[in-house]
């Protein structure tokens, strides 16, 4: 009797033990889904947030490139600088004449423009040669007043360059021409340098013809080519808006 009840007593206590140990197995495989689960977090929250990391890092070059592609284009571009004419229209009294050269320019697209140039020349840079016989006077002065079409491109960055051809008619005075107004053509080029998205320096310089002969008196055309050819220069600011 004594050997059934210890029996007994020791599947008591088996099963006391087996259902202790129930619990904390379950504990354990609790721990372990638990830590699998917040490993899994952990590395699917970084991978979901790199690409967002990357796009930051990305945009703020992008935007800079952007900006710089895009420059501000204008309509019209005024023009104002010092000027320069070599003057051969009479042999005997050659000047080089110093003034203003005026522009205006209507600008089509990226290459191309159409120019209205006026320019006034008055101001010689010598004393000149003793006048032909017949002049009482030799003071010469040009103004002209061109038109033509003109083609510009950028060089580099700030800088650009451009060529155009002009036509129009000239007029000069101070030494008896006639006639004393001329048509008048020619070609140049220049250069440009970018200060501002407003304001550029111009340097320009062309070759005008024209066709001019001493008054009254066809026997001198010696000393009054029929055709001149003269060099102009200028350099000075352009405004664009």
């Amino acid at each position: 009797m004594r050997v059934q009840h210890s029996s007994h007593g020791a599947c008591s206590r088996g099963n006391a033990l087996r259902t202790a140990g129930q619990p904390q197995h379950g504990i354990e495989e609790s721990f372990k889904l638990k830590r699998k689960l917040l490993l899994t977090i952990l590395a699917v929250v970084p991978a979901a947030l790199m690409p967002l990391a990357a796009a930051s890092q990305v945009a703020p070059a992008s935007e800079p490139a952007s900006a710089e592609r895009v420059e501000p284009t204008y309509k019209y571009e005024i023009y104002a600088g010092y000027g320069y004419t070599s003057l051969n229209q009479l042999n005997g009294s050659r000047y080089g004449l110093q003034g203003v050269n005026l522009s205006v320019t209507r600008v089509w697209g990226k290459y191309y423009g159409i120019t209205a140039d006026g320019a006034y020349y008055e101001y010689a840079t010598g004393s000149g040669n003793p006048c032909p016989a017949g002049i009482a006077t030799c003071t010469p002065s040009v103004d002209e007043v061109l038109f033509g079409p003109l083609l510009h491109a950028n060089l580099y960055k700030s800088s650009s360059v451009f060529v155009h051809a002009l036509l129009g008619g000239e007029h000069t005075g101070g030494e008896n021409m006639t006639p004393n107004i001329s048509f008048a053509a020619g070609v140049g080029g220049g250069a440009e340098y970018k200060l501002s998205p407003h304001f550029a320096v111009r340097a320009s310089g062309d070759y005008i013809g024209a066709s001019f002969s001493v008054r009254g008196n066809s026997s001198s055309l010696g000393y009054s080519p029929h055709r001149s050819f003269d060099s102009r220069a200028t350099i000075g600011v352009v405004y664009k808006f």
